[in-house]
């Protein structure tokens, strides 16, 4: 494919990260449209959301994967962890020779491998993308690293179009595991910060034990950090938990046993449970700002204490 302005992009799952990509590329005119597609859009609940967010962003929405795959060059799948694979294969159903996939979902080496094996045997090209950190606030300036035989080409034309893009391998998996090995560490230090906090607010001993972090990490703010790991926990925890099992896999595939990153993923599932059964529901609607961390500890604390039902005894009459 030559890489130029006037090319159709598609983006593939509509959440946070690919509305967010599709909003900026679509401002700054690189294409000469922009289609996404969600499975969403199939669910009443959810589909006018997502067309009203379409509107505002003047992108169009398409009915299925395949008027997607069919209709624009570069493709970008931004779906969850568990979803790589599958959308991967269907996508494969409807593409054509020279079209570009760019896979920036978080996933393990290994499936990235069988993902690329979807795509290239309609020979597209696969490209192997690792999201470094987090998108908001970065926007398309948010780090991506790139791997794949037309990796560096890619990286060069989506530099151009305002996004900070390297290539760091022809082989496909290498940006994966680079991106998986970082989450085991950040997503871990997510889930020891959520299970210290909590276990620290329900012994009351919160004002003795943030003090002595800071006095070992200074450069730290951990009362304003543990707010912010909160608070993205507890809005993407599936999202999360399914990232680590993928980085699980990632361990699992380099010939070890993956006892930490279990061990998050569960951690992180756990969370995204207690946030479906609505226990973060006041803290989240409480301030326009970010909830400070003990409001979402309480919450935690609140919903262990549940009173246990009252004893039924026999009557002796």
């Amino acid at each position: 494919m030559k890489f130029q302005q006037g090319l159709k992009l598609g983006i593939i799952g509509y959440g946070e990260v690919g509305s967010t990509f599709a909003a900026a590329l679509k401002k700054n005119g690189a294409f000469s449209s922009i289609c996404v597609w969600d499975v969403k859009l199939g669910k009443i609940e959810s589909a006018l959301a997502l067309q009203q967010k379409a509107s505002i962003d003047s992108v169009q929405l398409c009915v299925s994967a395949q008027q997607l795959a069919e209709q624009c060059d570069i493709l970008i799948s931004a779906v969850t962890a568990a979803n790589t694979l599958a959308v991967a294969e269907e996508l494969s159903q409807s593409m054509r020779a020279g079209q570009v996939f760019i896979d920036i979902n978080s996933a393990s080496p290994g499936t990235k491998k069988q993902a690329a094996q979807y795509i290239q045997a309609c020979e597209a090209h696969y490209v192997d993308a690792g999201v470094m950190t987090s998108v908001p606030p970065h926007g398309i300036q948010v780090p991506i690293l790139l791997g794949g035989t037309t990796a560096a080409e890619v990286s060069v034309f989506l530099n151009q179009l305002g996004m900070k893009t390297r290539a760091v391998s022809t082989e496909i998996g290498v940006a994966s595991a680079i991106k998986m090995c970082r989450s085991i560490m950040i997503k871990g230090l997510e889930a020891l910060v959520i299970e210290s906090y909590t276990t620290a607010r329900s012994y009351g001993v919160e004002d003795q034990v943030l003090p002595t972090l800071v006095e070992t990490f200074p450069s730290i703010d951990w009362s304003q950090q543990g707010s912010y790991f909160f608070s993205r926990v507890v809005q993407h925890g599936q999202r999360r938990a399914e990232e680590m099992r993928e980085a699980a896999n990632t361990v699992r595939e380099s010939g070890f046993e993956p006892t930490m990153a279990a061990a998050i993923a569960q951690k992180h599932q756990f969370i995204a449970d207690q946030a479906k059964n609505s226990i973060f529901n006041e803290t989240s609607l409480s301030s326009q700002t970010l909830p400070p961390w003990q409001s979402y500890a309480d919450a935690l604390v609140r919903s262990v204490l549940v009173p246990p039902a009252p004893n039924k005894t026999s009557s002796t009459e």
